[in-house]
């Protein structure tokens, strides 16, 4: 095998193995939702702009399945 063969499979395996792990850890939250909340105080401002960050999230979330199944 060529150095330029063995340099694509490195890349190629490093991109997988990112994929798998970002793939986990939205995994992980879908199923174990408490393990992703929350639970400590907020400091001044910072709960409105978490409140409107999830909303942001679920729209974008909600924008993506629409359009996914068709609709």
């Amino acid at each position: 095998m060529s150095i330029q063969t063995l340099g694509r499979c490195g890349v190629v395996l490093f991109l997988a193995a990112l994929n798998s792990g970002c793939s986990s850890l939205v995994g992980e939250c879908a199923w174990y939702r408490s393990s992703c909340m929350y639970e400590g105080q907020y400091e001044s401002g910072e709960e409105g702009y978490a409140e409107d960050e999830a909303k942001r999230l679920n729209k974008e979330s909600s924008d993506r399945l629409r359009r996914s199944s068709g609709d």
